[in-house]
């Protein structure tokens, strides 16, 4: 229906068609070859899509993947933390800036190697924000990525907006937790892909259940998982439920995430590999 109604005047058409996203796509640095972009997302913060991003990267990188990660949560960025990279700073030529790279090899930018130290804020507005996220793209020389796995704030704001429009990517995991409001949140992020004709390639709960240590029993601290009721009601597929684990806290707490075993997401990287090559 957008294609019938558009005008091929993409500066006056109000559709939101797939042309009009194209012309609306950032340029790759010239000597950047990124294959695939994965964007992670939720409609509200606090539930744990750097986690998500991180876990999904060190996943495509065991499967040999050239993996990288665009921290595009520019007030908050978690992704040095967790793979403790503080103290890593960025380089660059004339042609752009290198990204800092993991233990394991995952290319990654954010923020945090450009501030001076981990603690310094980011008192800068959103248009601000969002163009430093937009020269994550284009000023960066990621070299050859076979998978990127973009770090999204919450919300739909300017930079989850900026990176949408341009950012072509290949489709979006929507990060839950068992909450009540777990339907509005997944509500907001798949009408926002719908809306960029964005695919939203499943769910992820996060914070899913706690394993009883002694007994191995699962319990459910925020009460029964909704996720089926909402996969359901949107058409979705569950990709994978990530349990409260300690062990997993105190390894992103480290930096020691890529060194740790973890197999609550395999099925979904295999899914997302699955949708996407």
């Amino acid at each position: 229906m957008a294609e019938e109604n558009c005008t091929h005047d993409c500066s006056t058409c109000s559709t939101n068609c797939a042309s009009k996203r194209e012309s609306l796509l950032a340029p790759q640095n010239k000597l950047s070859n990124v294959k695939k972009v994965i964007g992670v997302v939720s409609g509200k913060g606090g539930v744990g899509k750097s986690l998500v991003t991180s876990m999904l990267a060190v996943l495509f990188s065991r499967m040999e993947f050239n993996t990288a990660i665009l921290d595009a949560d520019v007030t908050g960025p978690s992704i040095p933390q967790i793979f403790d990279l503080h103290g890593c700073k960025v380089t660059g030529t004339d042609d752009g800036m290198f990204p800092v790279e993991t233990t394991t090899g995952i290319k990654v930018m954010s923020v945090n190697c450009l501030l001076p130290d981990k603690q310094s804020p980011v008192t800068w507005r959103g248009p601000v924000i969002a163009g430093t996220v937009k020269q994550f793209w284009t000023d960066v020389i990621w070299d050859d990525v076979d998978y990127m796995f973009v770090d999204m704030p919450p919300g739909t704001g300017d930079v989850p907006l900026t990176v949408f429009q341009s950012l072509p990517l290949d489709g979006i995991v929507i990060v839950t937790t068992p909450q009540d409001l777990v339907s509005m949140i997944v509500a907001k992020a798949v009408n926002m892909a719908k809306m960029m004709n964005i695919p939203v390639l499943g769910l992820v709960e996060n914070m899913s259940y706690l394993k009883c240590p002694d007994c191995g029993k699962e319990i459910s601290l925020f009460g029964e998982s909704k996720l089926e009721a909402v996969a359901e009601e949107f058409n979705l597929d569950i990709l994978g439920r990530i349990p409260i684990d300690p062990k997993l806290a105190a390894a992103c707490d480290k930096g020691a995430l890529e060194m740790m075993e973890n197999d609550c997401l395999d099925t979904a990287a295999q899914m997302i590999y699955n949708r996407t090559k």
